[in-house]
């Protein structure tokens, strides 16, 4: 099985990305490619999931701060994008792996569980009533999948440099007891995105069965 891994060097407008997102995801389910992770950067953006009332969790004018405010078809409620996190869209035809969404929003938890402790020896887990991979008390990684006719779209956002200031624009998720965290905050220094980057696309390549030669 084949993983075709797409990596945008600069940060893309997320407008722009939610387009290529349904081009890439209409040549899944054509077939006119193979199984495919896009990773890139946002600049700073704001976006709501398909859960009603999201607005009262918005903590600013979006304007104000210069920052974009996008609706979008995925699960779960308000996040936030911006540089220095590690966005992942995927495109997979789950249903060729025996997978439903919410066993395969579970392996992705996994993957990234396991690679954050093989990596850096950072005991991250899942939680019983939240989505997402978790740090103590404090998510790191987001996750929001979407399938339409078979195929996934949307994915993870994973904080690796991240300016988690700016999560006090909202609140994360709904969550309010919660916190968020970042590879650059854990490890006390910042990481090297390309390096991040490359680490999680293999990992992703090995936890879901593809080829990794």
């Amino acid at each position: 099985m084949k993983l075709d891994i797409l990596r945008s060097a600069r940060p893309v407008p997320y407008r722009e990305a939610l387009i290529r997102q349904r081009e890439l995801h209409a040549q899944r389910v054509t077939g006119q490619i193979p199984d495919t992770l896009w990773l890139l950067e946002h600049p700073p953006v704001i976006t709501t999931g398909i859960r009603p009332n999201q607005e009262k969790n918005i903590l600013i004018n979006p304007e104000h701060v210069g920052v974009e405010l996008v609706q979008t078809e995925r699960g779960g409620e308000l996040t936030y994008h911006g540089p220095g996190q590690l966005v992942g869209y995927l495109f997979v035809a789950i249903e060729n792996y025996g997978y439903k969404v919410k066993r395969f929003v579970q392996r992705l938890e996994e993957t990234f569980i396991s690679y954050l402790a093989e990596a850096y020896g950072i005991h991250a887990r899942h939680d019983s009533e939240y989505r997402g991979v978790w740090v103590g008390m404090e998510k790191i990684t987001a996750i929001g999948i979407a399938l339409r006719q078979r195929v996934t779209h949307h994915g993870f956002a994973f904080n690796v440099n991240t300016n988690l200031a700016h999560y006090n624009w909202i609140v994360p998720c709904g969550i309010v007891d919660r916190g968020v965290t970042s590879l650059e905050k854990l490890l006390g220094a910042p990481a090297d995105m390309d390096a991040v980057a490359e680490e999680v696309a293999m990992a992703f390549r090995s936890a879901l069965g593809y080829d990794t030669g």
